[in-house]
């Protein structure tokens, strides 16, 4: 099982956070909460030299829905994207949503898994480009 999706920008590490947000609010989902590992590693007196970003999104009607069907997709939601930088290249990814209900067992869910894991798939390519 392909557990996460990620795709390579030619961006700069801030054009792919500011540009990722903007693909990702034109396809219905929010940022709720984000972390730049790098600074909050650097105030636990921790050195880490990569850049590396994690953002909490939520398409709160989709949110919804799961929940109602199955109270322990939350374990799973808020939806994450990551944004690092390793020797060079800025990557955007994703953990797939149909792998993480996949790893439930829940198949009532997996028509929106997949049209959630879709409308990511192109928030990210649109943000790459």
């Amino acid at each position: 099982m392909d557990f996460i999706y990620e795709v390579k920008t030619l961006k700069s590490f801030k054009q792919a956070i500011d540009s990722i947000k903007e693909s990702l609010a034109e396809n219905n989902f929010g940022v709720l909460w984000e972390m730049n590992i790098q600074d909050k590693l650097k105030e636990k007196g921790v050195d880490f030299k990569e850049n590396f970003q994690i953002l909490e999104i939520c398409n709160p009607h989709k949110a919804k829905n799961v929940l109602e069907e199955n109270m322990q997709v939350g374990y799973f939601l808020p939806c994450k994207v990551t944004v690092y930088e390793r020797d060079g290249q800025v990557m955007i990814g994703m953990p797939k949503p149909t792998s993480l209900l996949g790893m439930m067992g829940e198949t009532e869910l997996g028509s929106i898994a997949e049209e959630v894991e879709e409308v990511l798939k192109r928030a990210i390519h649109d943000a790459v480009k």
